[in-house]
């Protein structure tokens, strides 16, 4: 049995290790890091096709009437006008607007329902949707009978469709069911790369012999490292980053994730907030040079005057320039306007820029 420090492992730990990959320590699990290398999977996933275990997600199943269940109020976005076979991405929220996690909802038939939350939540995220859901015995965490390959880069749809039909015609954020190996399995196009890409829900124990099938059509194995750069330069937030249970979804630039015509735990706080105005907004930026930024840098204004913190940083392989996210003070950092990051000899000019940093992504294609 775990410990409660003991570090989870997803059903492809060994075929990581067996690949030689870095594993590293991420949200209370063995993941990999890099294969062959952070450029070159970066590559593979910009040009052609990356596959990357994302097993470590939380999927929750949860069952009944919307507004009866209880899963309306959890969630931020809008459910109820949301098809059958399409989903939709909001966040989980406290009572003081402060974020849980943000998800994604899959409508998998009228009165039936899949969340997906993050890895390192999932424990406190089933907590929170328990106090909430009325009938408990309809609500299931199917994460630990659940495996989840992402399947990444222009290329995905050729290389899938050699094995699996009927995902083919799938629009951005919507889901099938199709058979994948001889079992039924949710094939859905979501994405955090900015490239087209699908996401197969499978079976935990058969996760291996379906990761084994796309590497053996072509498919690079990818890790963390390239998937922070790829989600980085299309601006994407990161739990534990960008939003977190002491940053709001309106500071995180999120408001258009949350629908006030709705119920949900964590209006009234919102509501006043976007009263008041919040007291701090997201940024982003680009180095002036080759130079990266790193989440926890302080930013200062151009007169030296400390106005917040890098979230995330990273190199662009794309801009070939230094590229991050940051939390300044309200009515601080105004685009084009020019600021620094780090201190001392490690300080970094760098202007403010619109996301996305990187605008070539087949994601919508």
């Amino acid at each position: 049995m775990l410990s409660e420090t003991a570090l989870k492992q997803t059903p492809l730990y060994h075929e990581h290790v067996r690949l030689n990959a870095k594993i590293v320590p991420f949200g209370g699990w063995e993941m990999p890091l890099q294969y062959e290398g952070i450029l070159a999977e970066y590559n593979s996933t910009r040009r052609d096709v990356a596959v990357f275990d994302t097993s470590h997600m939380g999927e929750f199943l949860i069952e009944g009437d919307l507004q009866e269940s209880g899963l309306d109020r959890l969630v931020t976005q809008r459910l109820s006008d949301l098809a059958v076979g399409a989903c939709r991405y909001g966040a989980l929220l406290k009572e003081d607007g402060g974020v849980l996690d943000d998800l994604i909802v899959y409508r998998l038939a009228q009165a039936k329902w899949m969340v997906v939350v993050n890895g390192a939540t999932m424990q406190k995220d089933s907590e929170q949707f328990m106090r909430i859901v009325t009938a408990k015995d309809k609500f299931t965490n199917i994460s630990f009978s659940t495996g989840k390959l992402d399947i990444q880069g222009p290329k995905s749809r050729d290389l899938l469709s050699r094995f699996i039909k009927g995902f083919e015609k799938l629009t951005f954020y919507t889901f099938a069911e199709c058979e994948v190996l001889g079992t039924k399995a949710i094939v859905s196009r979501t994405g955090y790369t900015g490239e087209l890409g699908y996401e197969i829900y499978f079976p935990w124990e058969r996760t291996p012999e379906l990761w084994n099938k796309i590497l053996s059509l072509g498919a690079k194995p990818a890790g963390l490292g390239s998937r922070d750069v790829l989600r980085l330069e299309m601006g994407y937030s990161l739990y534990g980053h960008e939003i977190d249970e002491n940053i709001s979804p309106l500071e995180a630039g999120l408001e258009r994730f949350v629908d006030f015509d709705k119920d949900f735990i964590g209006k009234a706080k919102l509501l006043k907030e976007k009263k008041e105005g919040s007291k701090r907004h997201l940024i982003a930026f680009v180095s002036l040079s080759r130079r990266s930024p790193r989440s926890g840098f302080k930013i200062y204004s151009s007169d030296g005057q400390e106005i917040g913190v890098v979230t995330s940083g990273t190199f662009s392989p794309a801009l070939e320039k230094g590229i991050g996210l940051g939390l300044v003070n309200a009515g601080c950092a105004k685009k084009d306007e020019k600021i620094f990051v780090g201190e001392g000899s490690g300080s970094i000019e760098v202007a403010i820029t619109p996301r996305p940093f990187y605008k070539k992504g087949t994601f919508r294609n």
